[in-house]
């Protein structure tokens, strides 16, 4: 998979959680405030924003960086997906299917690329 794939994901998905963290902000849509949710949201946007560059800086450790930046954000989504099942978290309707969603996104994401083989220094 070429390197510019694998940061097309990954900027994918640090939209996706700062989108999700805006919403839980209030800043996006009213109704969905939550501020732990839109805490955790924004941390993982950051970290997923920060292996882009990563990825950017180091373009033969994108594979690698990539894998390990999904990794953080399916650990944190699954967090919040448990937090919305025993009753902590978000209960709308639109957080479980986001939830859902976003594990969707980054499994098959972190299928695709743990699959794709090593990006060397040459792939664009």
């Amino acid at each position: 998979m070429p390197v510019s794939s694998i940061k097309a994901i990954l900027g994918f998905e640090a939209l996706l959680f700062a989108a999700a963290s805006l919403v839980h902000a209030g800043i996006l849509f009213g109704g969905y405030e939550h501020s732990r949710a839109a805490t955790a949201e924004g941390v993982i946007a950051a970290v997923l924003v920060l292996g882009l560059l990563a990825c950017i800086g180091v373009p033969g450790r994108t594979r690698l960086i990539a894998l390990v930046v999904q990794a953080f954000a399916l650990l944190g989504t699954l967090v919040g997906a448990f937090t919305i099942t025993v009753g902590i978290g978000p209960q709308t309707a639109a957080d479980k299917t986001f939830h859902i969603i976003l594990l969707v996104i980054l499994v098959v994401g972190l299928v695709v690329i743990f699959r794709s083989g090593r990006v060397g220094h040459g792939a664009s």
